[in-house]
């Protein structure tokens, strides 16, 4: 027997969710990088886009969160379209490290391996690798229409979150050229770092 589920019925879960959740105040603001330490941790909102188009909100979706890590995913997707699944394999590996995302001693026990793109090893080797490669604003231009095509929407870069990443990004740029040095970056590593759209909405 067929169940069709309605829009309101949708709405009502996602309203439920939302509800149940809002009131956590667990966790906190990331605050190595100074513009997240500053952002209402009390902005919490949930948006659903369905299969036909249509879109639930509910809460604070109005706001321009940046999707920082979630930007990972769309990197990988792209990384995968260019090159398939067993260069990436490869090149970058597919196997959680079960330390911080951003480990260098991840990259040492792996013997050079970023091991996943999920994390910031394997993202900055994901960005090294799209193509065109050698050039900034073009590899620019392949992640932003990327992410316009998952999405449905263009991306809008944040100034003072990506000033922010920028000016405090030290450890990151430390895993670019530790990487470099295992042969794990295929492309100019500041250039690779300066292509991450952690900072995009």
């Amino acid at each position: 027997m067929n169940k069709k589920v309605t829009l309101a019925q949708l709405q009502e879960i996602v309203q439920e969710a939302y509800d149940q959740v809002k009131t956590n105040t667990g966790g906190k603001n990331a605050d190595y990088i100074p513009y997240l330490a500053n952002v209402n941790k009390d902005l919490f909102g949930i948006s659903v886009c369905l299969l036909n188009g249509q879109t639930i909100h509910v809460g604070d979706t109005d706001y321009r969160f940046g999707i920082e890590s979630v930007s990972k995913v769309h990197t990988a997707i792209l990384a995968l379209r260019q090159y398939g699944a067993k260069e990436i394999l490869e090149k970058i590996g597919a196997d959680a490290t079960g330390l911080p995302f951003n480990s260098i001693m991840a990259i040492l026990l792996e013997n050079d391996h970023p091991s996943t793109p999920l994390v910031n090893a394997g993202a900055i080797t994901a960005c090294s690798m799209v193509k065109p490669t050698g050039d900034s604003a073009k590899k620019w231009e392949a992640i932003v229409q990327n992410i316009t095509d998952l999405c449905g929407s263009a991306p809008q870069l944040i100034d003072e979150l990506y000033k922010s990443e920028s000016d405090t990004n030290f450890n990151n740029r430390s895993i670019a050229w530790l990487l470099k040095n295992y042969n794990r970056i295929y492309d100019d590593p500041d250039m690779s770092l300066d292509s991450i759209p952690v900072n995009v909405l």
